[in-house]
């Protein structure tokens, strides 16, 4: 598509957020994703690295307020859980870039930037407080929703035969297949999903899968919108020399 619009220099990363992040590359987010979360009752920390007397003239709703220069000292604040969603903004990228950084070196394995802060948030049609934001880190972890748990399919894997109530559904490309799949695993790529609908059963509970989460989501919510019962792995799944690696995302 990029190539037929005149662009002659383009790339693809075909290994995917997982090995982007594994490379030490920093993640964009953009705001509509943020609304999405925000829609969907989903626990993330946002903070606004700005200064705080900027930051009182207006911010993203639900930011906590921890400047840039104050952000190591506020290291406690933070989840225990290393893989909670955290997003952060400033007027400047190369200071949400640096806020990424430090807190990457703590251990935390799920952050992303806002590119374009507060300006790009009000373009997308996000909202604006002003006052006096909070400068204290409350996360409560709720599972998003539709995704089944980690552990739980884990057991599932283990299990000599799949429980007959059960039928997992791997939505990769078939190329992606190559590197290894699960035991059991039915394969209808996202993009050929809804004409085989007729290949998933109805009386079962699906179980979907992809590389990252993200495909998995897709799929779960053309499945719901279907009458399915189905559920999805909010986590990035690999697999190496006939072992997989599942990491739970939040």
């Amino acid at each position: 598509m990029a190539a037929s619009l005149g662009y002659a220099n383009v790339k693809g990363f075909v290994e995917g957020i997982p090995a982007w992040k594994k490379a030490g590359l920093p993640v964009a987010v953009e705001p509509q994703h943020i609304l999405s979360e925000i829609s969907q009752g989903v626990s993330f920390v946002l903070i606004d690295l700005r200064p705080k007397t900027l930051a009182e003239k207006g911010y993203i709703p639900g930011a906590v307020n921890l400047p840039l220069e104050k952000l190591k000292a506020a290291k406690k604040q933070f989840p225990k859980q290393k893989n909670a969603p955290i997003f952060v903004y400033d007027e400047k990228d190369e200071r949400a870039l640096l806020a990424i950084n430090i807190i990457k070196n703590w251990g935390y394995t799920n952050i992303a930037y806002i590119p374009g802060g507060l300006e790009s948030w009000k373009k997308a049609g996000g909202k604006v407080e002003v006052g006096k934001p909070s400068s204290k880190i409350v996360y409560v972890h709720k599972p998003r929703p539709g995704t089944f748990s980690v552990e739980e399919f884990k057991k599932l894997l283990k299990s000599p035969t799949l429980p007959a109530n059960y039928f997992i559904l791997d939505v990769r490309e078939v190329n992606e297949t190559q590197e290894g799949s699960f035991p059991h695993a039915v394969n209808i790529p996202l993009g050929e999903l809804e004409k085989r609908l007729n290949e998933i059963p109805k009386d079962k509970t699906i179980i979907i899968h992809c590389a990252t989460g993200i495909r998995a989501e897709m799929a779960y919510n053309i499945l719901k919108r279907a009458g399915f019962k189905a559920y999805y792995l909010n986590a990035n799944v690999s697999f190496e020399n006939g072992k997989y690696k599942i990491e739970p995302k939040d």
